[in-house]
């Protein structure tokens, strides 16, 4: 996905619609080649993971979820999620630390 000042890769499964996905990750790179790394997910799937947490035990049994990169968008689809990355580099600037720099 382009945007005016970076471009953004989602990584999609298989079964995920780009429409309608609700988790996913995703690397931002800027026109220098600056990159930071994103996992986006919407309240509904915050609530779901959470929900089988408390089945696995996973995270004090669902009692928290911590991401050190998670941007929660309302709604679903890489459309959303789009906006609000753009709405992060928009509000921090391109030097923002807000999301973790991804140095592989």
């Amino acid at each position: 996905m382009e945007t005016p000042r970076f471009s953004i890769t989602y990584i999609l499964g298989d079964e995920d619609d780009p429409l309608t996905v609700e988790n996913t990750d995703a690397l931002v790179t800027a026109p220098d080649g600056t990159r930071w790394s994103a996992t986006v997910l919407t309240l509904d799937e915050v609530a779901r993971v959470m929900d089988s947490w408390t089945a696995t035990g996973e995270c004090a049994g669902g009692s928290y979820l911590q991401v050190k990169d998670l941007v929660i968008v309302r709604e679903p689809g890489v459309e959303a999620m789009t906006r609000a990355l753009v709405g992060i580099f928009d509000e921090y600037g391109m030097k923002t630390e807000v999301l973790p720099r991804f140095d592989p």
